[in-house]
């Protein structure tokens, strides 16, 4: 299971309508969403419907988006959500508390002009899922992460890959392998430790993986002893996929959790056309 609470949908072609090629002129407080994607036995869940300002509540400790909220207590991150998914209309009900083993400062620039941030704010969690529609439960280990912009994220960029895995001890270990439009690649290879700190680590090489259906070009950077492997892939998008991975990262045999995002495919215009299929919006 995923959730991203977005404000100001990067994805979103309201957004990108509302204030042009750049969104300069667009509130993003009125283009909220809260993204769910549940896969496994109980069946496939996708929801992302859009809200504008009048269905918005933020506080401190408090974001509501229509029917569904993040609530942080202080020790305790609580998702409640009722939601519709598109393109079939199937309800996603039901909560989700996460657990952080501890909170992590760690924040980073993406891009070489520092426009674009990324930084883990729980990377080492352990979750509660309470589902009443699909009527699921259970509980695991949960990653919590923040991205944030001053600018269109499909400026800077052409494309990346990212992963995450847990380590045998506990900890988590993320690889973000940037290719910028301008200037060299990114490579950021970080493990998060149980107590919140952090340990740079030097990324192993990449590795091909087998395009996706919509011809996305995945690679994963894994040690050679280890090759890289797709388990399943759970999104399949013109610009997005995510996968299930098995690769060797840092001495072990690990399962990753692995991304690949295509850029300048974002702002095409079949694109755009298709997204409100799957991005409804209620303003």
């Amino acid at each position: 299971m995923t959730f991203i609470a977005f404000v100001g949908s990067v994805f979103s072609p309201y957004y990108a309508w509302a204030g042009g090629s750049d969104a300069t002129g667009a509130d993003p407080e009125n283009h909220c969403a809260l993204n769910l994607a549940l896969y496994g036995d109980a069946g496939k869940r996708w929801t992302m419907t859009e809200r504008g300002k009048r269905w918005i509540r933020r506080s401190a400790d408090e974001f509501v988006i229509g029917p569904s909220r993040l609530q942080w207590d202080g020790e305790s991150l609580l998702v409640e959500f009722d939601e519709i998914g598109a393109p079939i209309p199937q309800r996603v009900r039901g909560r989700v508390r996460i657990w952080p083993q501890a909170l992590c400062r760690f924040s980073t620039a993406l891009d070489s002009g520092g426009r674009h941030r990324w930084g883990p704010i729980a990377p080492c969690s352990r979750i509660e899922v309470e589902l009443d529609s699909p009527r699921v439960r259970w509980t695991g280990h949960a990653y919590l992460d923040s991205n944030e912009g001053d600018e269109p994220i499909d400026r800077p960029f052409r494309e990346w890959d990212w992963s995450r895995a847990t380590l045998a001890d506990g900890s988590t270990a993320v690889i973000y392998d940037v290719r910028q439009k301008m200037g060299g690649d990114r490579v950021i290879a970080e493990r998060f430790l149980l107590d919140g700190s952090t340990e740079s680590f030097e990324a192993p090489p990449r590795q091909a993986l087998p395009t996706t259906l919509w011809r996305i070009a995945r690679t994963m950077r894994t040690e050679p002893e280890v090759p890289a492997t797709v388990l399943q892939t759970l999104e399949d998008t013109p610009f997005y996929a995510r996968s299930m991975l098995r690769s060797g990262l840092l001495g072990e045999e690990v399962v990753s959790v692995h991304e690949t995002m295509v850029l300048p495919r974002v702002v095409t215009l079949p694109v755009r056309l298709m997204l409100p299929w799957r991005m409804p919006r209620r303003g």
